[in-house]
């Protein structure tokens, strides 16, 4: 059995400072650079999960939009 296209798996190891080191492939594919910002959302039970950085733009523009004619 083959892994399902665009399906990845990495590891990554907590370093004394709680910091860990993103893989350069992951890095690469995912488009990210040093200083960009990531949103890490977090379930007790599901674990942590780091969306790719540009998946909440569009509903952060729909929410903080203005709403039409003029009102806030």
């Amino acid at each position: 059995m083959g892994v399902p296209k665009g399906k990845y798996a990495w590891t990554a190891t907590v370093g004394e400072k709680g910091q860990i080191v993103i893989p350069k492939q992951a890095r690469d594919i995912f488009g990210i650079k040093p200083g960009d910002t990531l949103l890490i959302l977090g379930d007790e039970k599901r674990g942590i999960a780091i969306p790719p950085k540009g998946a909440f733009a569009e509903l952060f523009g729909v929410a903080f939009q203005e709403k039409e004619g003029g009102e806030e």
